[in-house]
């Protein structure tokens, strides 16, 4: 397999890939569900190897370090999500994204507020209303500039599109900030076309020490499951609650 380049534009943290994108790319050539795991920080703009090894795909830096792995997964780890919102409860979720109040990630290739549209996703999942605290949702717009030749999305970018939300459905939750992605189990159904309004939404599942796990789900604007995903997240510091930041931002 050719030698890969995750580039800058490509960033979650500021120093290091998206880790959702980056689960896509070592999984896209997996039929089926996948399971991708991250075992260390991806490195920018570095020439990196990616090989076929017994079934599995594994990504190493030049010095032979294992940066992730995937391999077929196991389809009934896919979470069922709850039935989609409506175009108009998606929206107004959105202008509840927690980004929007105090900069978590401003840089970050999904959930960034810094990008534009076209080098950036802009994926701004925020509370659904009247769901259970957590259940986040948003519209997402696929941009031209992420096509392939017969104008749709690629599995990778729709994989980065479902990375963050997970992320937020916890820090919705429980006001937990500082968390990486770990292991990702995806499938992508239907590849939305660019222009197609699709929604995104994440519901966080089980805390167990420092994993938390979260569902996360893409679906077209008339209902239909286009993708899904199971995510395990690694917290690495506790941050302040939720409704504090709320309350803190209300009386700025």
């Amino acid at each position: 397999m050719p030698n890969i380049v995750i580039g800058r534009q490509f960033c979650g943290p500021p120093n290091s890939g998206n880790g959702g994108y980056v689960c896509g790319v070592i999984a896209r050539g997996l039929d089926g569900p996948a399971k991708a795991v991250l075992r260390a920080p991806v490195p920018l703009d570095i020439e990196l190897s990616l090989d076929d090894a017994e079934g599995a795909i594994q990504l190493t830096s030049a010095e032979g370090l294992l940066i992730g792995i995937s391999a077929p997964g196991d389809a009934s780890v896919l979470p069922q999500p709850p039935p989609a919102p409506g175009l108009e409860a998606a929206r107004a979720a959105s202008e509840r994204y927690p980004g929007h109040r105090q900069p978590i990630h401003p840089i970050c290739f999904t959930c960034g507020t810094d990008r534009i549209e076209g080098d950036g996703l802009r994926v701004f999942p925020g509370q659904l209303e009247g769901a259970p605290e957590g259940h986040l949702a948003c519209v997402w717009t696929p941009d031209a500039a992420f096509a392939d030749a017969d104008g749709l999305t690629p599995s990778e970018i729709v994989w980065a599109a479902l990375d963050c939300p997970g992320f937020f459905a916890w820090v919705v939750k429980e006001g937990r900030h500082g968390a990486l992605l770990g292991t990702m189990t995806g499938e992508v159904t239907r590849r939305p076309r660019a222009g197609e309004t699709t929604i995104v939404t994440a519901w966080p599942l089980v805390r167990e020490g420092r994993k938390e796990t979260a569902g996360v789900a893409l679906f077209s604007e008339g209902g239909e499951l286009l993708a899904r995903a199971h995510q395990v997240w690694i917290t690495m510091a506790q941050a302040f609650p939720a409704k504090a930041a709320e309350a803190g931002a209300a009386t700025a």
